[in-house]
């Protein structure tokens, strides 16, 4: 475990694209999905042994704070920062980068989405040592590339170029030269770049030292970058994030960094991976029963096929003659949406009462 290795953690998010479960109190990394850990604990636990608990930070919002400080009560308290305005992942990831130079200058950083479904933490860890020893050894700005499973639209993609050698990482997954990002592609993009084989997605994971990083967002973005080094130069951190961060400028790590960077490595990731990003990509975990139709529980169907059932409570579902719903029970609310219609749950989110959103 390195003294000198940090973690960010960003935890924010709107918690509409699994309504009624998620709330704005309650997002996507603060549900039980899976079993009975929350996806931000499990991200918690992928770091066991690689990361001691001091050095992680969570950056999550006002909404959500309390029900983060719940779940990671193995972290100092200071450890968790919530947000006071939405910036995006740019100022978030300021945030982060200033807060650890200011413990230390010459540090590595980790930077990880809470929400992502990772299983295999063995080979989530591998693939963070490698990206880890290529940071430090070439300092450029890492990230991770997820092999591709199907041609998504609406994933970002990276085009991998040569691959390069790393000496403190010989028997890791592979390191490449990163060609160029390349945002969300239609269908038709999508598929060439399945064909090509030379296309990862971009999952949101970076890694760097913090002097690569620093230099980086001086060059780039400077604005962040001067916040960066007030940060670093022990200005008051609650003033700081109360006064100057709000107006800082609302941009993606991608846009403000990452594209314009003149040389960005990639490891090839070792592990399982899934966004879950909507009801329907959850239903390929949940158990499948007659007709196609999943739910995590008991359910009775008639004349009933390939419907989602998601339900937090005891009552019985009974579905006759319906197909291709997603049916979502809490106590306070039921959604009933065609499963096509996945992506417009966050539409209609703005339309239900203030109390239930």
């Amino acid at each position: 475990m390195s003294s000198s290795l940090y973690v960010l953690i960003l935890a924010g998010g709107s918690g509409e694209r699994f309504w009624p479960l998620s709330r704005k109190s309650r997002p996507k990394q603060l549900l039980a999905l899976f079993g009975p850990e929350t996806l931000l604990e499990a991200t918690l636990r992928r770091l066991d042994g690689l990361v001691p608990a001091k050095n992680i930070l969570i950056l999550t919002n006002a909404d959500q704070e309390a029900a983060v400080r719940a779940l990671a009560k193995s972290l100092p308290a200071e450890n968790i920062v919530a947000e006071p305005a939405k910036r995006d992942t740019a100022a978030a990831i300021a945030l982060g980068v200033g807060w650890v130079a200011a413990r230390d200058a010459q540090a590595t950083m980790i930077v990880l989405p809470a929400d992502h479904l990772i299983q295999d933490a063995i080979a989530f860890q591998k693939t963070l040592r490698t990206a880890v020893a290529a940071a430090r050894e070439t300092g450029e700005l890492v990230t991770i590339g997820i092999q591709p499973t199907w041609a998504c639209p609406g994933f970002g993609y990276i085009e991998m170029g040569p691959q390069v050698k790393i000496a403190d990482a010989k028997d890791g997954p592979a390191v490449h030269d990163v060609v160029r990002f390349r945002e969300k592609p239609n269908a038709e993009l999508a598929e060439q770049f399945l064909r090509q084989g030379n296309f990862r997605w971009n999952a949101g994971m970076f890694i760097w030292t913090i002097p690569a990083i620093l230099s980086a967002l001086r060059r780039h973005a400077p604005e962040l970058g001067t916040f960066v080094s007030r940060l670093h130069s022990g200005e008051d951190f609650q003033m700081l994030l109360r006064d100057v961060f709000p107006k800082l400028p609302k941009i993606s790590v991608d846009y403000a960094i990452m594209e314009k960077a003149a040389r960005v490595l990639m490891v090839e990731s070792a592990f399982d991976w899934d966004d879950i990003g909507s009801w329907t990509a959850l239903a390929k975990y949940l158990p499948v029963l007659a007709a196609g139709n999943v739910a995590n529980g008991e359910i009775t169907t008639l004349e009933a096929d390939n419907n989602l059932i998601f339900s937090t409570s005891k009552r019985r579902i009974a579905m006759l003659g319906v197909s291709d719903l997603i049916v979502v029970e809490t106590d306070d609310a039921v959604l009933i949406c065609n499963r096509h219609e996945a992506e417009k749950i966050k539409h209609l989110v703005s339309k239900v009462p203030p109390e239930l959103q």
